[in-house]
């Protein structure tokens, strides 16, 4: 890994040097597979896509380098290790992100998030003010009206449609071990979640320094101009909470990772120095 960072010395780590760690962390009634590459740098949480793993942030942590602390974790019934549970839910995902930073010793971390990751981030971050650093929400976390009847039938369906052909890769870990009408129940919740009055009073009341990194044009199962119409939705947040700011991309919802991976390695950077200079 190239070091493009502070000094892995910086007083925001967590102090004593953490040795690279592999395993699994027990957290209710499941266990999440967890990778933690150690060292005294400021310790990073990836927070995965609603059905995504761990995998996706390899090019923006290859960037970064090893001067950070880089902590991912497959989420429940993600992966090919993670356990299943009973509760798939929303608060379940947010637990997890503390479940993982208290069984690797991290008291502050830098959030970062992708798609339902980036809500999960801010939710995280709005709870704990005095333990984030900061946060990147990588498109996703808009506040928008975007679920309603017809959406959410389409949402079943869609889900229904696609369930023969994700059973069949499970075995690979790509994706998730939960059926269709689990995944149709999340993505409703995130739909819910996700609702004007519902995210903006938690973006806006964001107090730590954090940066969006927005993509452009469509998603899986969006129509139009649906997603753009979505991301709108946090212009009047930007222009409520100075701790926010924005950046826009050429690539999609389901390439960012992969083909602007440097414009999200750049805002980590970003909020980190806004952490040190400004907090």
């Amino acid at each position: 890994m190239t070091n493009n960072t502070t000094s892995s010395t910086d007083p925001r780590s967590t102090g004593a040097p953490a040795g690279a760690w592999t395993g699994m962390v027990p957290v209710d009634d499941t266990a999440l597979y967890t990778e933690d590459t150690g060292g005294t740098g400021i310790p990073i949480i990836y927070c995965n896509g609603q059905f995504a793993t761990m995998g996706y942030w390899k090019r923006v942590i290859a960037d970064l380098g090893d001067g950070w602390r880089h902590i991912t974790f497959d989420e429940r019934a993600r992966g090919r290790r993670s356990g299943t549970s009973a509760d798939y839910s929303f608060e379940a995902a947010v637990r997890d992100v503390d479940a993982v930073l208290a069984a690797r010793g991290v008291d502050r971390a830098l959030v970062v998030g992708w798609s339902y990751g980036a809500v999960v981030a801010a939710h995280w971050a709005r709870r704990n003010p005095d333990r984030a650093l900061g946060a990147v929400l990588v498109d996703g976390a808009f506040p928008h009206d975007w679920l309603d009847d017809a959406m959410e039938r389409r949402i079943r369906k869609l889900f229904r449609r696609l369930s023969p052909v994700m059973m069949l890769m499970r075995p690979t870990g790509l994706t998730p071990r939960m059926n269709a009408a689990q995944q149709a129940e999340s993505n409703i919740e995130l739909g819910t979640l996700s609702r004007e009055r519902e995210l903006a009073p938690v973006l806006d009341a964001l107090t730590v320094p954090t940066r969006y990194v927005v993509a452009s044009g469509t998603s899986l199962g969006s129509k139009g101009d649906e997603q753009e119409r979505i991301r709108a939705g946090l212009d009047a947040v930007t222009a409520r909470n100075a701790n926010i700011e924005s950046v826009k991309v050429a690539s999609n919802h389901g390439a960012i990772l992969r083909k602007d991976f440097r414009a999200v390695a750049d805002a980590v950077r970003g909020v980190a120095a806004t952490d040190r200079d400004g907090r």
